[in-house]
């Protein structure tokens, strides 16, 4: 029975994009893109509404919970490619959840005079292990009070737009102060870790009421949304606040973007909605990383361990436990900016596979050919531009992001051909000698 709206289905998209991402990555925009931080976001954003119509035509289609998964498989088939991919997603969401859970600690900080290299990577931990608990008790928790969470957030960063609005000062965002081309689109491709979370809605598409309508109606509103929200919020950042204040407030800028409007109420208003944001959107994505474990291993293409769920709960709990311990290594040992360049790294190559998929797709799913493959071409140039840069600057980032890729290659390449191919063959032959 379908159950969603078009609002609720906006919701959805909102809710997933304006989560923990905004909050790690503004001052990461800020250091790059300077003064032109606010049409970095905006070059990000058309990437992400790009991406949009692709996902918002294949999800009239290819109804179902498997979303990003299913249509890859149904543009390339069962194949090294698409099963590389399912466990590149999972993984994507690891950095994800351990992007959120460095920034619940970067703001989770500021309520300690005396911060301490202990107490960061205890908040780290604490950020994602807690979730985790709530998942494996009552997964429903924190998706019951969601819309609660979402409206106190937006209404919060509406707060600081309308407060900083008269404290703005143009010429702080003024060409002279702007980054090179290259930092500016850079900067841009850093961020779109923050536009990740739209996706969702294809993961909804089978409980969304009249899906030909009010799927690709909640894709662009969710995004259209969510970029001039960005976009404005990056204006009373860079407008407000010298930049040599945001550098040093670098991993909790959008707080210190609340003070000189608001006060030091303001700064802890907005460090709240941080902890709260970063809390809620890593218990998500952990079970939505759980859940997306389950529906991959499924199909066959990952461990069936991953399919064990609790009787009473229905809770994919070794998926959970899994997804916890990995998040928490990766989150205690890559820094923010890593963590970021990596994230947006994984959800820019899976774009454009799906924006590849739309083309190859085209005609089953009355796409335009011209608006795919223009996607496409935008999504790979925006990968290939961050790589580059960042290769220059921080190969270490680079080296982790490659190795996810080669880790997943080697996954298919030894499960899929020898592990999951025996299984089926044992399948087989039990089912012919019946």
């Amino acid at each position: 029975m379908r159950s969603i709206g078009l609002l609720g289905a906006i919701s959805i998209g909102i809710g997933g994009m304006v989560g923990g991402g905004i909050f790690a990555v503004l001052g990461e925009a800020v250091s790059l893109a300077h003064g032109a931080t606010a049409v970095a976001f905006g070059l990000g954003g058309l990437i992400a509404l790009l991406t949009a119509y692709s996902y918002a035509k294949l999800s009239v289609t290819f109804q179902s919970e498997g979303g990003t998964v299913t249509f890859i498989d149904k543009a390339f088939g069962d194949n090294i490619l698409s099963g590389s991919v399912n466990l590149m997603l999972w993984l994507s969401y690891l950095i994800t959840i351990s992007l959120y859970a460095t920034a619940f600690a970067s703001y989770g900080e500021t309520f300690f005079k005396n911060p301490s290299f202990l107490l960061h990577h205890g908040l780290i931990t604490a950020a994602i292990i807690f979730p985790a608990i709530i998942n494996l008790i009552s997964a429903s928790f924190v998706g019951k009070s969601e819309t609660v969470i979402v409206v106190i957030k937006i209404s919060l960063l509406i707060l600081v737009i309308v407060a900083g609005a008269s404290f703005v000062e143009p010429e702080r965002m003024s060409p002279q102060h702007w980054g090179s081309p290259l930092s500016i689109v850079v900067a841009g491709m850093i961020i779109f870790v923050a536009y990740e979370g739209f996706e969702l809605i294809a993961n909804s598409a089978e409980d969304i009421k009249d899906p030909d309508k009010n799927l690709p109606r909640a894709f662009y509103a969710s995004v259209t949304i969510v970029v001039a929200l960005y976009v404005l919020i990056s204006v009373i950042t860079v407008g407000c606040v010298s930049e040599d204040v945001l550098m040093k407030a670098k991993d909790y800028a959008l707080a210190a973007a609340a003070q000189p409007s608001l006060g030091h109420t303001g700064f802890m208003l907005v460090a709240f909605a941080a902890l709260l944001s970063t809390f809620s959107a890593i218990n998500a994505t952990i079970y939505g990383n759980a859940r997306l474990g389950y529906i991959i291993a499924k199909d066959g293409k990952l461990p069936r361990t991953l399919m064990v769920q609790d009787k009473r709960s229905g809770v994919p709990f070794r998926g959970v436990l899994y997804t916890t311990l990995f998040s928490v290594v990766l989150a205690n040992s890559i820094d923010l900016t890593e963590i970021a360049i990596i994230g947006s790294a994984g959800f820019l190559l899976i774009f454009f596979l799906v924006n590849i998929s739309a083309f190859r797709l085209r005609h089953e799913i009355n796409g335009s050919k011209t608006i795919t493959l223009f996607s496409s071409a935008m999504t790979f140039f925006a990968l290939a531009t961050l790589l580059y840069h960042t290769y220059t600057s921080n190969p270490h980032a680079v080296i982790i992001f490659i190795s996810f890729i080669i880790i997943s290659v080697m996954f298919e390449l030894i499960y899929g051909r020898y592990i999951r191919g025996e299984i089926f063959d044992r399948k087989y032959k039990t089912i012919k000698k019946k």
